[in-house]
C-alpha cells in the first residue's frame, strides 16, 4: 500500500543525498522513512480515485530506493507491498497485472532471500520438500515470510487461466499455514483471511475444503475485531457464495456497509471493502 509524501520533503532528501553522500546510514533511515510512510498514508486515504491515479508515481519512487538499497529488506517489503496492493485493486489490465505483480513477487522473494539466503531457491522445491525447508523458519521471519505469500497469491490472481500458475497454490497455503504457527495474530488475522479464500476456490467435489474455509473466515474475524471490513466481503464472496448461504452473504455484506470505514491503516480497504459489498449485494438476487 502506499502513502502520501510531501515533495518539499522528497527535494530535501535528494538535497541531502548530494550533499551528505557519505552518511549512509542517515539516507537509509530517511529513505525507509519515506517508504513506510508510503505503505501507512495512503491506507488513511477514503478517495479511490486519487489513489488510482497517485499511486504509479510511487512505483517509480519505491523502485529507486531500492535501486539505491538493493539488499534492504525493509525496502523491499514495502516495495512487494506497494506494487501487490496497486496491481490487485486497482489495475483491470490483465497484462499491466501481470507484469505489476511478477514485480511485486520479485522484491519478496529478494527480501525472503536476504533474510534467508540459504533457502533461497526452496520456491523451487517439490511441494513435500517445499513443506519441509518452511519448518525451519522462525518467528523472526514471519514478516518476510507472510509479505512472500500474498505477493504469490496476488501473483497467482493475476493468471487465473494459467495451471502451472494456479499449480502454487498448495504452496501459499503451506506458507500462510506457517505463518499461523509462527504468529497466529501476525496482521490481524491476515494469514487465516487468505486461508479462507484459498480454501473457498473450489467446490468440495473439485478438492474444495468449505468447512476449514469457515473456520479461518471466523478465527479471522476474532483476530481483527471489526476493524477490517474487507473479510466480511471477502467471506461472503468467497465462502457463503460457495455454499450458496444467501442469509449469511447478505448479513455480512449488510454489516459490511453499516461498519466505521475510518479506520488507522485501514480507509482505503474498507472503502474498497464497501464498494464491492454494493455490487455483491446487488447481485444477490440473480445469484442465488
Amino acid at each position: 500500500m502506499f502513502e502520501v509524501v510531501f515533495v518539499k520533503r522528497t527535494i530535501l532528501l535528494l538535497f541531502a543525498t548530494l550533499l551528505l553522500g557519505a552518511c549512509s546510514s542517515m539516507i537509509s533511515s530517511a529513505t525507509k522513512d519515506m517508504a513506510n510512510n508510503l505503505n501507512t498514508a495512503i491506507l488513511n486515504q477514503n478517495d479511490l480515485e486519487t489513489v488510482r491515479q497517485g499511486a504509479p508515481a510511487y512505483l517509480i519512487m519505491i523502485d529507486s530506493f531500492i535501486e539505491g538499497a538493493p539488499r534492504d529488506v525493509d525496502l523491499l517489503v514495502a516495495g512487494s507491498k506497494l506494487y501487490g496492493a496497486y496491481s490487485s485493486a486497482f489495475v483491470n489490465d490483465p497484462e499491466r497485472a501481470m507484469r505489476l505483480s511478477n514485480k511485486a513477487l520479485q522484491y519478496s522473494q529478494r527480501a525472503f532471500c536476504v533474510k534467508r539466503g540459504k533457502l533461497c531457491d526452496m520456491h523451487e522445491l517439490r511441494f513435500p520438500e517445499f513443506e519441509q525447508q518452511l519448518q525451519r523458519l522462525e518467528r523472526g521471519d514471519v514478516a518476510e515470510l507472510y509479505t512472500w505469500g500474498v505477493a504469490w497469491a496476488g501473483w497467482i490472481q493475476a493468471r487465473t487461466s494459467d495451471w502451472l500458475a494456479i499449480a502454487d497454490i498448495p504452496k501459499v497455503k503451506a506458507i500462510m499455514r506457517r505463518t499461523v504457527e509462527l504468529d497466529p495474530g501476525w496482521d490481524h488475522g491476515g494469514a487465516q483471511l487468505y486461508l479462507g479464500v484459498l480454501n473457498s476456490l473450489l467446490p468440495p467435489a473439485m478438492g474444495g475444503k468449505p468447512d476449514q474455509a469457515r473456520d479461518y473466515f471466523e478465527q479471522a474475524l476474532e483476530l481483527d475485531q471489526g476493524r477490517n471490513l474487507m473479510m466480511k466481503t471477502l467471506y461472503a464472496q468467497y465462502y457463503a457464495r460457495l455454499v450458496f448461504n444467501r442469509d449469511l452473504h447478505d448479513r455480512l455484506l449488510n454489516e459490511v456497509l453499516q461498519g466505521n470505514a475510518e479506520v488507522q491503516g485501514l480507509t482505503l480497504t474498507n472503502t474498497l471493502a464497501q464498494e464491492e459489498a454494493r455490487k455483491l449485494l446487488a447481485e444477490s438476487a440473480d445469484y442465488f
